[in-house]
């Protein structure tokens, strides 16, 4: 299995000038930006096995990483 970062600019690179932008204007999409970057660095490490946790959690760290992504992309869109 191929392990990968999912940053935001990886996953929205259409609108890599829109988030930079938003990151520096923008509080509330920078602590989101900020918590995603911190929730996609934890999942990747534990998918790697530099830190230890239960499925249970890694898949609740995930689906918040989802959560995130997904807020972030409608401010994206609406921005």
């Amino acid at each position: 299995m191929s392990l990968e970062k999912h940053d935001l600019v990886h996953e929205f690179p259409e609108y890599r000038e829109k988030i930079h932008q938003l990151k520096m204007t923008d509080h509330h999409f920078a602590r989101l930006f900020a918590e995603y970057h911190d929730v996609d660095h934890e999942v990747f490490r534990l998918e790697q096995g530099a830190e230890t946790a239960s499925g249970e959690y890694l898949e609740l760290r995930k689906k918040v990483r989802l959560q995130l992504k997904d807020q972030l992309f409608r401010s994206l869109q609406q921005a």
